[in-house]
C-alpha cells in the first residue's frame, strides 16, 4: 500500500495509482481514505465483492465437505441412467 498526503492529492494521479496498488489518503497523518483501483471488473464483481450476505455464503460453503471431481462424475452418470 502507497500513502499519501490529501493535500498534495491529484484524482488523476489518484486513480492511476491505485489501479497498480491500494492507495491511503491521509490528513494530518492519519489515514482518511482508501483508494482501491477497479479497472476491468465488471459491477457484479464488484457488487459481490463488497457484499457481506456474499461472503458468509462463501464462508459457509468452504465449510461444508468437498466431493472430488471423479465422485461427482460418477453421481452424474448414476442420475442419468435412472432417469
Amino acid at each position: 500500500m502507497k500513502q499519501i498526503v490529501l493535500e498534495k492529492a491529484d484524482l488523476e494521479s489518484c486513480v492511476s495509482q491505485a489501479q497498480q496498488q491500494r492507495l491511503v489518503i491521509t490528513r494530518r497523518g492519519r489515514p482518511v481514505a482508501l483508494i482501491v483501483g477497479v479497472e476491468g471488473m465488471d459491477t457484479e464483481q464488484l457488487e459481490l465483492g463488497s457484499s457481506d450476505k456474499f461472503w458468509k455464503l462463501i464462508t459457509k460453503r468452504r465449510k461444508q465437505k468437498t466431493v472430488s471431481r471423479s465422485k461427482l462424475e460418477q453421481r452424474l452418470k448414476d442420475r442419468k441412467r435412472f432417469t
